[in-house]
């Protein structure tokens, strides 16, 4: 429900504005909370001070512009509010290693200006013990008593960028607490924001546990089906095929399907919080190692797909003009995070390609001015994000019109048949 109109609307806090924290700023502002937005990022908070979305976004397209709030890059501006989210990344390093300093970073922002009797609620996602072990001692040391003049609780955020159904405003949400009144807290907020189920789960530990579950399922059968897919491609036989078929099973069955590489902000990311955690606790999580290792190794899989291709019509992968078709991680939106894209350039370039790379959603960082110019150079193709728009163009006609005699299909989402029976070398990955 919304704010009670005959009190004064309380003040939410967000800190970091990106695809989780803006949403979030924008929706509570909607429901009839004063909102303060901070972040770090000069060039964010200018446009947002202008009422512009730095973000390619539907719902903050067309909610943003009504629900304007404070956008601002001044921590003492935190001291109004009354709930203080931190939505700020959790990545990994170079040798996927968990890496705290913007949870840190924020958590200690927070207890430096938080005013007593806040709720302040970590929407970032972490591995179990991190609530515990990272941002209580933090709180602790700027004076406060959690439980009882602050209260720590966290809501694993729920986003799936370019989802036309679930979003900010519906998602269901759990969240855990270190005490009953924090507990409940969180809950009403965050019941009075989303139109789906709020679940209280018993402890704050189990409430970080669900987001890396959540994750690691997702990971682990996109890596089974990978390693069918490769499996597959030896036996001759088409996956897409086979798991469509395996899908007509009403139950017990969910289908996933294999492609070039694993990308965004959750999936490639997350299990590794929870394999380092428990390995700190003398536990070794040998299925997610498994799992991250296959789902890393696509973009080099795909590569390899390409070369094996080119040999079939006599060219080398060396000083072969390549257009790589997409650089988001996933279809219809702008979204860069972990994306296989750059893996498979990184991958090209290793064996002296000539890339051309070329995304609709993102032409500041494409090579090629357009998808026509793309085509024109090159002579391979290697599809990595499946946004509808090339579905749409890339026709084998439009392949021979440019002599493009090679494509590979990172995502299956080509018709297959129509361009092998063009002449045209098409590989999928397990098709």
């Amino acid at each position: 429900m919304a704010q009670s109109k005959g009190k004064k609307a309380k003040t939410v806090a967000v800190i970091g504005l990106g695809y989780v924290g803006l949403p979030l700023a924008v929706r509570a502002k909607e429901r009839g909370y004063a909102v303060i937005g901070f972040d770090t990022n000069q060039e964010k908070i200018a446009l947002l001070q202008k009422g512009k979305s730095p973000i390619k976004d539907d719902f903050l397209e067309e909610n943003l512009p009504q629900h304007r709030f404070e956008a601002t890059s001044d921590p003492k501006k935190l001291r109004a509010a009354d709930i203080i989210l931190i939505c700020v990344p959790t990545p990994v390093d170079e040798m996927f290693y968990p890496d705290l300093t913007p949870v840190i970073s924020a958590a200690t922002i927070a207890a430096t200006y938080a005013k007593k009797g806040a709720l302040v609620v970590l929407e970032s996602t972490v591995n179990p013990g991190v609530s515990e072990e990272v941002v209580k001692p933090i709180f602790e040391k700027a004076g406060f008593t959690v439980g009882k003049d602050i209260y720590l609780a966290h809501c694993p955020e729920r986003i799936n960028p370019g989802d036309k159904k679930w979003n900010v405003t519906n998602i269901p949400r759990v969240v855990g607490s270190f005490d009953a009144a924090g507990l409940e807290l969180a809950h009403d907020f965050y019941a009075s924001i989303v139109d789906g189920e709020i679940r209280k789960m018993k402890s704050i530990r189990e409430a970080e546990a669900v987001k890396i579950v959540e994750n690691s399922f997702r990971d682990i059968n996109i890596a089974f089906v990978n390693e069918l897919a490769r499996s597959f491609d030896v036996l001759g036989i088409d996956v897409k095929d086979v798991i469509q078929g395996a899908a007509t099973k009403p139950f017990a069955f969910m289908a996933h399907y294999p492609a070039c590489g694993v990308g965004g902000h959750c999936i490639p990311v997350d299990p590794y919080y929870l394999i380092e955690r428990a390995k700190q606790s003398g536990f070794d999580h040998k299925f997610l190692k498994i799992a991250r290792e296959i789902n890393n190794s696509m973009p080099v899989y795909t590569v390899e797909l390409l070369q094996d291709a080119l040999n079939t019509v006599k060219l080398p992968l060396n000083g072969t003009h390549v257009g790589v078709l997409g650089l988001a991680y996933k279809a219809n939106i702008d979204d860069v995070r972990e994306s296989p894209a750059f893996k498979v350039i990184e991958q090209l370039e290793k064996h002296h390609a000539a890339v051309a790379t070329f995304d609709p959603y993102i032409k500041s960082r494409s090579t090629a001015k357009s998808l026509d110019a793309l085509l024109k150079k090159s002579q391979a193709l290697v599809l990595v994000t499946d946004h509808q728009a090339f579905k749409e163009t890339l026709t084998p006609a439009l392949l021979k019109k440019h002599g493009i005699k090679v494509i590979i299909d990172g995502k299956n989402c080509l018709d297959k048949q129509a361009f092998i029976k063009a002449g045209i070398i098409y590989k999928g990955i397990g098709r």
